[in-house]
């Protein structure tokens, strides 16, 4: 919300990190935590892979990662680079020729796992094409692609042995002089990811990229990943996420601001703040609330929104939000401005007058915002 100020008791204070950039976007030190998620269209497809990528840039994400399973996928790819309003990552596993062939069709960071890249030399090569196409790169450690020597080392999939795979991979990045990468150490156990990302984020200050992988489906995913990186973030661990769903991309990309707006770590768009609805209730609440969700969805500004279907607690709610609503008796509630009771609203017209107080609310947040920057020019 705009008009309430921070709180002591709410900061988190971040893990430092070194910085490198992904495109056009920073990643790790003091830039915002910005938000991954992943195509699931056939790389080949570029008119669909660049839908996709559209529809998840419309509702904020930050950079797209792209499979680049066979040499037909990294041709395509400097097509989709071209045309992507956002940078790209291309996903590498097994041929790490397609890795050099990705950062010569324009990738902006190059993801690979360690587990199953092949050999040093082969990392190596990785790594002089990243230098000479301006690449970052992102070592992808995953509990369920370990080395054998560590499989056979700590008998299982374990925090430790994520972590030495991680940094056994870095030493051989900064042997050979490469220093833009970021790493994640992935499981799609929460508890052995967050010890696995206690640990890297220990032993070193590269940016961090945060995931609990394979989550699932849209519910449950949605909960694991919440609990997983909702507990490192509020540790202060993490400079860029992926929630990992089996579902829409542009879902992933939801989620995961929505993860980062409840810890008051990036504030894009509308939030709102409303009650799971009773009997007490002025108004049908979720109907509301669902079209809400639709019709503020083109809205970036950072603001609060709060639908409370009566006077319980309806009324303290909409003292801590830009606009609030709620429900009262005889077909009318109450609306309430920047914090303060303004006036009645018959339930009718509640949505239009919302959606407009909201628009207009937005505007004037933008500009002040506009004002501000040009006065301290």
């Amino acid at each position: 919300m705009t008009h309430n100020p921070i709180r002591p008791w709410r900061n988190i204070e971040r893990r430092k990190s070194r910085q490198i950039m992904v495109g056009n976007v920073p990643v790790g030190g003091d830039a915002p935590i910005s938000v991954q998620t992943m195509t699931n269209t056939d790389t080949t497809d570029v008119a669909a892979t660049v839908a996709q990528i559209q529809a998840a840039a419309d509702v904020g994400v930050d950079i797209v990662r792209v499979s680049t399973p066979d040499a037909a996928s990294t041709k395509a790819l400097r097509d989709i680079v071209r045309e992507s309003p956002v940078p790209i990552v291309a996903d590498i596993h097994f041929h790490y020729k397609r890795a050099i062939e990705a950062a010569e069709a324009g990738a902006a960071c190059l993801r690979i796992n360690p587990g199953n890249i092949g050999s040093a030399d082969r990392v190596r090569e990785v790594i002089r094409a990243a230098k000479d196409h301006g690449c970052s790169i992102r070592i992808g450690v995953n509990a369920g692609s370990l080395e054998k020597h560590l499989l056979e080392k700590y008998g299982e999939p374990c925090p430790e042995a994520m972590v030495e795979s991680g940094l056994d991979h870095i030493r051989i990045l900064e042997d050979n002089d490469f220093h833009d990468y970021k790493i994640s150490v992935k499981a799609s156990d929460v508890f052995l990811a967050a010890a696995a990302y206690q640990g890297i984020a220990e032993a070193t200050d590269a940016p961090i990229h945060l995931g609990i992988t394979e989550a699932g489906g849209f519910v449950s995913g949605t909960i694991k990943s919440a609990v997983g990186l909702g507990n490192l973030l509020w540790a202060g661990i993490g400079d860029t996420i992926r929630v990992s769903l089996s579902a829409d991309p542009v879902e992933e990309v939801k989620v995961g601001f929505e993860i980062l707006k409840s810890l008051g770590l990036r504030h894009r768009g509308v939030n709102i703040i409303s009650c799971p609805s009773c009997a007490r209730q002025g108004f049908d609440v979720i109907k509301t609330v669902a079209i809400l969700e639709e019709r503020l969805a083109h809205i970036h500004t950072p603001m609060s929104l709060s639908i409370i279907g009566c006077v319980v607690n309806g009324p303290g709610e909409a003292l801590l939000t830009d606009v609030g609503f709620t429900g009262g008796g005889a077909g009318s509630g109450m609306v309430y401005v920047a914090g303060k009771q303004d006036h009645k609203q018959d339930n009718a017209g509640m949505v239009d007058h919302i959606v407009e107080l909201v628009e207009k609310r937005a505007a004037e947040i933008e500009a002040q915002a506009e004002a501000d920057a040009k006065a301290a020019e």
